[in-house]
């Protein structure tokens, strides 16, 4: 009877292994890929053509502060990261809300139903910047809104603005990975705004 070579044996399973490494490598490689072009999309390609609205924010120079102090309205820490795997639209208010924040609210509102069956992959978040009580009827009204409590100032060093403006003038956008990356202008237009929010939700597999 015939015996295997022991050094064919070995060369053999090392192949395989070889094989069996190669086709991991694959299958990591095609899970990675919607997001790593989501990401040279965003963060590549972008300043090649401006066919966007909104105006794109350099994360790496507005990162979140680590004192932005974000509590929910009973007290309790809430940091943005926990949101982190979801788009959130963000506005800046005071408690007070005169008509321009209850507008934002609206418009966030509308733009995250307009969204069809995607709208579940974007959080609205509401950041008050002082301690007045809310509104009851403005809470229910707005239902589904993350309202959380954060520190002015911090806000106001993170958030850009354009010029004339303040932050409680825009609407902001922070990507699924936790990176703020776009900012709505003072007088928006929430069709065009529509249209942003739609061409990144195609694009991007993530969120």
């Amino acid at each position: 009877m015939n015996q295997a070579d022991p050094s064919s044996t070995a060369i053999t399973a090392d192949k395989r292994q070889h094989a069996g490494r190669w086709k991991l490598f694959a299958i990591l490689a095609i899970c990675a890929a919607p997001m790593i072009a989501s990401y040279f999309t965003y963060y590549v390609l972008k300043p090649q053509a401006r066919t966007n609205y909104g105006d794109f924010i350099q994360s790496e120079t507005h990162p979140i502060p680590a004192d932005l102090g974000s509590t929910s309205l009973d007290g309790k820490p809430v940091a943005l990261k926990d949101f982190e795997g979801k788009w959130i639209m963000l506005q800046i208010d005071d408690g007070a809300c005169a008509e321009p924040c209850r507008k934002k609210l609206t418009d966030m509102r509308q733009l995250r139903l307009a969204q069809g069956r995607e709208r579940d992959r974007i959080e609205r978040l509401w950041l008050i910047t002082d301690a007045a009580p809310l509104d009851t009827v403005l809470m229910r009204e707005f239902d589904g809104t993350r309202m959380l409590r954060a520190n002015a100032v911090a806000l106001a060093k993170w958030l850009p603005v354009e010029p004339g403006a303040t932050i409680a003038d825009h609407i902001y956008l922070i990507d699924p990975l936790g990176r703020l990356m776009m900012r709505f202008p003072k007088n928006r237009d929430p069709n065009l705004i529509k249209k942003d929010l739609s061409k990144l939700l195609r694009a991007s597999s993530i969120g």
